[in-house]
């Protein structure tokens, strides 16, 4: 009866243990909530399930200097929350050594709907696209076996690894996994437009205006709601001197692509100044001036532009009104995507959990 009893209990220890075991490892699901509306997402989440374990950890990857070679230049660094992710102020972005990118850094929300990235969709998975410039050696320069070597050595990361993943083995997957958790949630679908949409707010008579011309002059190529179509054209551009950047062809070498590049989205667009591949255009009034008289026709200029979007000054200036509208505020200032210890200086934004 003694051994009977003592078989019990083990078995019930062993069987507690286990039970804490799978408690403590259990990871929280999140949910992605697609806006009111809106298309599905493309991306695959059955492939990469969101869970705050792995939100977190991209979170620190992507604010974390030591994914770049001197450990100066994260994934922030290029992409600034209050610019919607884009470099402020800069044509191109600076990366190791005193370098400059080779493009103007894009701004980063609501990639779940797109199936490419970069100006030329060189990259067709979101969790390949981390890979580009953490090897590239005019940005972060460094490589991967060496950036999971740091990592590895972090006990704070062998942690978060397993939180996330079941257990401490830090992978290249898991590692563009996470971070592809991190970036997938960066929503933008809150600006004025959006709150106009969903019957909450009204545009005034500027704004109002601006929409009309907007829906006449621009949408062809700037769909809502997410306002790009996420193609590729040439939209009349000269070839830059220094660059010499030939766009989507440099994909695909074919001289059908020559100097085109993605449709950018207009959300937020008030906000990541300059603007174009290059960062050519500093200003939106720029930008309209261009399309108004600077288009210059070539073999493979869009069709939609040979004659240039004629616009005079009245429409540029509703015109503008309308966009500065696409500006989400909430998500500049989500203390979700924020840099590490900004959270607790303002009021968490609750991430809905999955029960």
């Amino acid at each position: 009866m003694k051994l009977i009893t003592t078989i019990l209990i083990f078995v019930t220890l062993f069987v507690v243990g286990v039970s804490w075991v799978a408690n403590t490892s259990r990871t929280h699901p999140i949910t992605f909530v697609v806006p009111k509306g809106w298309p599905q997402p493309v991306y695959d989440f059955k492939q990469n399930p969101l869970t705050q374990e792995g939100f977190d950890l991209g979170k620190k990857l992507f604010y974390d200097g030591r994914l770049s070679k001197d450990g100066n230049f994260p994934c922030a660094s290029c992409h600034q929350q209050f610019a919607a992710f884009a470099t402020y102020d800069h044509n191109l972005s600076h990366g190791y050594n005193n370098s400059f990118t080779r493009r103007n850094a894009p701004p980063l929300f609501n990639l779940a709907w797109q199936k490419e990235f970069m100006w030329d969709g060189g990259i067709n998975h979101l969790d390949l696209q981390p890979l580009a410039p953490i090897t590239d050696t005019n940005e972060m320069a460094e490589t991967i076996q060496n950036v999971l070597g740091k990592l590895k050595k972090d006990t704070a990361y062998r942690r978060m690894f397993k939180a996330a993943f079941g257990d401490e083995n830090i992978t290249t997957q898991r590692m563009t996994k996470a971070l592809s958790q991190f970036v997938v949630m960066m929503v933008s679908a809150n600006s004025k437009y959006d709150r106009v949409m969903r019957g909450e707010d009204s545009f005034n008579l500027p704004q109002r205006l601006g929409y009309e011309i907007f829906k006449r002059k621009c949408v062809s190529c700037h769909t809502e709601p997410l306002f790009t179509d996420l193609s590729y054209r040439n939209t009349g551009l000269a070839t830059d001197d220094y660059l010499h950047d030939i766009g989507r062809m440099k994909i695909t070498n074919d001289a059908k692509d020559s100097l085109k590049f993605k449709v950018p989205s207009l959300r937020n667009a008030a906000v990541t100044a300059p603007y174009g591949h290059d960062g050519r255009f500093a200003s939106l009034l720029r930008v309209m001036m261009f399309y108004n008289s600077g288009v210059l026709n070539s073999a493979t200029t869009d069709s939609l532009v040979r004659r240039g979007i004629p616009l005079s000054n009245y429409e540029i200036g509703q015109l503008t009104a309308f966009i500065y509208t696409l500006t989400d505020s909430s998500f500049l200032k989500d203390p979700r995507f924020a840099p590490p210890g900004y959270e607790s200086r303002t009021q968490q934004a609750p991430i809905e959990h999955i029960h």
